[in-house]
């Protein structure tokens, strides 16, 4: 198959990155899918702020160290961990460690929702 061609439901990492990242943003209804994510690589000390979902999203660390905060309560979780947070909780994460962070944040949406706290 030539790898420009792609059959319906496959999605090239280059057409959902984020900026000039490596980050990429799967929003589930533009491919008829139920469910969207962010694939984030962070570098040390780098990650969102705080914000909530009106659903649940589950966290799959790939590679590195993350500081979770979710609610009242931050924590650590490293390579093959997950992590799940309730819907309208606060949370947010950060780069804990000293190498590159790969996470994959599920969103129990086909759409993406995010209010961040600053923005309330």
């Amino acid at each position: 198959m030539n790898t420009t061609e792609r059959p319906q439901g496959v999605v090239a990492a280059a057409d959902i990155r984020i900026g000039t990242g490596r980050s990429r943003r799967f929003v589930g209804a533009e491919h008829d899918a139920d469910i969207s994510y962010f694939f984030v690589e962070n570098q040390p000390g780098e990650g969102p702020g705080l914000h909530w979902h009106p659903y649940s999203e589950t966290w799959v660390v790939l590679e590195g160290t993350v500081r979770i905060t979710r609610g009242d309560e931050t924590f650590l979780a490293g390579e093959g961990h997950t992590a799940t947070v309730a819907p309208f909780v606060p949370h947010g994460f950060v780069n804990a460690g000293t190498g590159l962070l790969r996470i994959l944040c599920i969103h129990a949406s086909a759409t993406i929702i995010q209010t961040f706290l600053d923005e309330d």
